[in-house]
């Protein structure tokens, strides 16, 4: 990898900036300031007749924001730096491919399948890194696993919320949600508190962030091979009175826990109705 000299003093700058604005890597800083720069000659440049200048500036202000440089979910990466990518698998941290790609990035279908752990991937959840990203120096410290799963997890997040459903591709959107949850069971993440679950599981109580309700999945009613199962729960109001015995039992069908899903409502609820008092009672 070719490497560039610097004077101390501009080292000690470079690396100033990157732990105030917690960059992951040296190139990172200096990407994030050539960026400013460009960004700096459209505000003083004036117009030419005819011509759109902001439309780089725009391109660079409108791409996503991720917690990490150079560590990308497959599906979104466009301009990968001198065309190379390193694709890794989330699951258990194996490198699938090293790639020299032309850029800008276009992908139709990508799948593949690990050959540590068998896992099918697909590009909404293989992981591109770009030379920029300290791989050694992660693997040494034992920190690529978790930006891995991190980098996954953020993509699956922002893209429900960003998810533009319509009639046109609200069944795009639906499959979605199904596709995280089937990566979620077979990766068997334990799934951050803070974060909004992308699937509901039997035996858990989950919190709906909008309404503050409890709602309890006690198990699934369907068996469906290629879309989210109707779930039997029970839903607890916030000022639910411990003594007042258990609420019904009701039937939530898929459309609506794709809802509540795709909506980022639902966490993780420590708090909820102990398992043991929640198990199914028998069909008569």
């Amino acid at each position: 990898m070719a490497t560039i000299r610097v004077r101390d003093w501009t080292k000690e700058q470079i690396e100033r900036i990157r732990d105030a604005e917690s960059h992951s890597s040296h190139d990172s800083v200096i990407k994030s300031l050539l960026k400013d720069r460009k960004l700096a000659q459209y505000v003083d440049e004036p117009a030419e007749p005819g011509a759109d200048q902001t439309a780089d500036a725009a391109d660079e202000t409108t791409a996503p924001d991720t917690p990490f440089e150079d560590l990308t979910v497959l599906a979104e990466l466009r301009d990968p730096d001198n065309g190379v990518v390193f694709l890794w698998c989330p699951n258990c941290g194996n490198e699938l491919a090293h790639l020299t790609v032309d850029t800008p990035l276009g992908l139709s279908v990508f799948e593949t399948e690990c050959q540590r752990c068998l896992t099918h991937l697909d590009s909404h959840a293989v992981v591109a890194i770009e030379i920029g990203y300290p791989i050694e120096q992660k693997l040494v410290d034992d920190h690529l696993q978790p930006d891995l799963k991190q980098c996954v997890l953020d993509y699956w997040d922002r893209t429900l919320r960003e998810a533009d459903v319509t009639t046109e591709n609200a069944a795009d959107v639906d499959h979605l949600v199904w596709q995280f949850d089937q990566y979620r069971r077979e990766f068997s993440w334990d799934w951050p508190a803070d974060r909004p679950v992308v699937g509901l599981d039997s035996g858990t109580t989950y919190r709906d962030t909008e309404t503050d309700e409890r709602i309890r999945v006690l198990e699934p009613v369907t068996d469906n091979r290629n879309a989210l199962d109707a779930l039997q729960v029970r839903r607890y109001a916030p000022d639910t009175d411990p003594e007042a015995g258990e609420p019904d039992t009701e039937i939530l069908d898929p459309a609506d826990v794709v809802r509540l899903v795709r909506d980022r409502r639902l966490v993780l609820d420590d708090s909820g109705p102990s398992a043991d008092h929640e198990r199914p009672e028998p069909s008569a």
